[in-house]
């Protein structure tokens, strides 16, 4: 992957008028009538792997991003992805618990991009469910066989890139979006949503005490360039290493992070929701806290989080248990994947089901 421009302001204002044209063209077209829109969705709810993606091909043909949507991008290494695969399921759970406490609102700070997630509402009206189809989606393209014939990797991240061109097609249509925002869910907005999935992770890893090497680094933030390739980001926005990517978030967060009403609400949704589902024995105070020492005092209060800041001692006896507990050998990688997975399942389908 070679940036063939440097990475500055005029070029980042280039990708804020980018979206993703293949896919666009693709929901134009299908949408057209209502008969098409219940047909692709059924297509899509009988996707339900990798190895059923060929139908979903066949019956879609004349797309390139659908016919190559099992193509790796060719400068994957397996290998680093596989490394990464194990990462995450050596620290699943915390991972996880780092998607709500840290990226997400992370995410909604930057404030033109979070307008989308505000402007299509779901997130703010069914935020369990939503959250929890995220989490499914990060469970999916993380397993050790996500890239299998059996996993489920490629045919979910099919399924974002097409909602996503769903979104930008529905945003663009309503009349509410503002230009001056660029285009919904454009090029330098996923690149942001990448790192806070890849990057901030291991930031938020990190800060809680655990040791994290430069070589897990890099295969985690590997496979989610991975990702990212294959839901329709340029090249020219992936980081070949944590360095790099460390200087692409500097870039995004100058140029996109501020205060925003919108950005309020929609993490008012997100910590309610954490709070709402709360079953260990931290307080309110706690949670909250927390989630201050991992974004920082500015990003916090642009984003309303003001409960009072976490003790030190607290979080000295937290990073003290999760240092000695990476010193602990992880075991097989693919077990702990499934017993943290189906604890997940369990919980998860739980609360969903008392929300709705």
């Amino acid at each position: 992957m070679m940036r063939q421009k440097p990475l500055d302001n005029s070029f980042m204002d280039s990708q804020r008028l980018l979206g993703d044209a293949e896919a666009d063209r693709f929901v134009d077209e299908v949408l057209l009538n209502r008969a098409n829109k219940q047909g692709l969705q059924a297509a899509l709810s009988n996707m339900t792997d990798n190895n059923s993606l060929i139908t979903f091909q066949n019956s879609y043909q004349g797309y390139g991003f659908i016919a190559n949507a099992k193509k790796l991008p060719v400068w994957a290494e397996p290998r680093k992805m596989k490394q990464g695969a194990v990462f995450f399921s050596n620290h699943a759970e915390m991972i996880m618990s780092l998607l709500g406490l840290l990226s997400l609102p992370y995410c909604y700070n930057a404030a033109n991009g979070a307008m989308v997630l505000y402007l299509s509402e779901k997130i703010r009206n069914d935020t369990t469910k939503r959250l929890f189809e995220t989490a499914l989606f990060v469970w999916d393209v993380m397993a050790p066989d996500a890239f299998s014939e059996s996993g489920k990797g490629f045919s979910e991240i099919l399924k974002v890139r097409i909602m996503h061109a769903a979104i930008r097609h529905h945003v663009l249509s309503n009349g509410k979006w503002d230009p001056k925002w660029g285009v919904p869910i454009n090029q330098e907005d996923i690149a942001g949503t990448n790192l806070s999935f890849s990057l901030i992770v291991i930031r938020g890893l990190r800060l809680l005490g655990f040791t994290v090497s430069q070589e897990e680094s890099e295969a985690f933030i590997h496979l989610w360039n991975v990702i990212g390739s294959l839901t329709g980001l340029r090249d020219e926005l992936i980081s070949e290493n944590p360095k790099e990517a460390q200087k692409m978030d500097r870039l995004i967060s100058a140029r996109q992070f501020t205060a925003s009403d919108h950005g309020v609400e929609l993490t008012r949704s997100l910590t309610r929701h954490i709070l709402s589902v709360n079953k260990t024995k931290a307080t309110e105070n706690d949670i909250l806290g927390l989630m201050r020492y991992l974004l920082g005092k500015e990003i916090s209060d642009q984003l309303g989080i003001t409960a009072p800041d976490l003790p030190a001692y607290k979080i000295s006896l937290i990073r003290t248990v999760n240092f000695f507990k990476s010193l602990v050998p992880a075991g097989d990688p693919v077990a702990n994947y499934r017993m943290a997975y189906r604890s997940f399942l369990a919980q998860g389908t739980v609360v969903v089901k008392q929300k709705l």
